[in-house]
């Protein structure tokens, strides 16, 4: 039933309104989830089990945190930046593009951050900015994160040239998004341009595409040098991907701008 309700709320209520006011709704049903089964490494919160969290046939059980909105892919990377990334103890400069919640304010109090978020519509960040025409001078940022982006942009290659423009030698991105393991190219068609059709294609009405196992290769075409991490299949223990919910297959796209 709840997992209905998700469904229909993601469905219907604008994006904004979900990113500004959603956190108080998921911390009241949290009340109602109370145990110590799974653990956020984020907030650090434990639950009898996470929220569920998806539209459709893509809504999925113990996927969100009452407590900080983090869904899988949130609770990987931040364990993925805790132990394979100097993240936490370098001073960098850091462009975070259509910024999470569970993020924000833990991100922002890192002293040794200087810390920019940036996105078109979102209500939660500091700098507005189409991800096609970034306002930042080339080689101006250590490290880039842009996750879930690039299936809702018209031109995802000119995207990811301009996030490997304002990157600077050396430094290296995150850039996530989702992919359909069974096709092995990327789908687009950009004749389809009814949100119902776009839905059916394309998983959401305000996607443009459908990543496929060759999702590296399109991050290629930005310029970027890509590493393929299996980090959640190679490094972490079972255990841990349980107590954390985390996807169990999920490839974390290091994405490189080597020193020229």
């Amino acid at each position: 039933m709840l997992k209905t309700v998700f469904s229909w709320v993601l469905r219907l209520v604008p994006r904004p309104v979900l990113q500004r006011f959603g956190h108080v709704a998921a911390r009241f049903l949290g009340l109602f989830y109370q145990g110590k089964a799974v653990e956020c490494p984020i907030c650090q919160r434990q639950y009898s089990k996470f929220l569920p969290y998806g539209r459709g046939n893509s809504a999925r059980d113990n996927a969100l945190c009452p407590g900080c909105l983090s869904l899988e892919r949130h609770r990987l990377m931040w364990l993925y930046l805790q132990r394979k990334k100097d993240f936490f103890q370098k001073p960098l400069k850091v462009l975070h593009v259509a910024p999470e919640y569970c993020f924000i304010r833990r991100f922002e109090a890192l002293p040794h951050l200087d810390y920019i978020t940036a996105d078109l519509e979102s209500p939660l960040a500091k700098v507005k900015m189409d991800v096609h025409q970034i306002p930042f001078p080339e080689n101006s940022f250590d490290v880039v994160f842009c996750n879930h982006v690039l299936e809702h942009v018209e031109d995802h290659v000119k995207a990811l040239t301009e996030l490997y423009r304002v990157l600077r030698p050396g430094g290296w991105a995150i850039i996530q998004s989702p992919q359909q393991m069974e096709r092995f190219e990327t789908y687009e068609d950009k004749s389809i341009t009814d949100p119902r059709e776009r839905e059916k294609h394309f998983l959401q009405s305000d996607h443009y595409r459908i990543f496929g196992r060759n999702y590296a290769e399109e991050l290629r075409k930005g310029g970027f040098t890509v590493y393929e991490d299996r980090f959640v299949m190679d490094t972490l223990r079972q255990d841990e991907v349980k107590r954390f919910a985390l996807p169990a297959d999920e490839i974390i796209y290091d994405c490189r701008k080597l020193d020229v």
